[in-house]
């Protein structure tokens, strides 16, 4: 004798219950984050031009622009991006290899940040 079976599903999840008039609730975003590059005295102009072009795609003026800005303040703020992300960049930035690699100088510093 064969049976036949009924399939169910699962039971759905209760949808919270939202007061008549009032919008739905939105998920909340989790804010953007910086990535920022900090300053040394190891690493020359082009080096930081090469790592902001090749790790975060900048173009090389603007690299140029962000190299005298971690130069003359410090930091320089690379991209504003997910979290995620800005701890993908950070590591890159941490394990960049120079085109012409400079013997016995390690990777620049980088921090992320929430922006706000």
């Amino acid at each position: 004798m064969i049976r036949s079976s009924t399939i169910t599903s699962p039971p759905q999840p209760k949808r919270p219950r939202t007061q008549p008039g009032l919008p739905p609730r939105q998920p909340r975003l989790e804010p953007p984050w910086h990535v920022i590059l900090l300053n040394d005295d190891e690493h020359s102009h082009d080096y930081v031009i090469d790592l902001l072009e090749d790790v975060f795609g900048h173009a090389r003026d603007l690299g140029l622009r962000m190299a005298e800005e971690v130069h003359e303040k410090g930091r320089v703020i690379c991209a504003t991006v997910h979290k995620e992300l800005a701890e993908l960049r950070q590591e890159q930035v941490h394990e960049y290899k120079p085109r012409n690699a400079q013997q016995g100088i390690g990777s620049m510093r980088c921090v992320i940040e929430p922006s706000e």
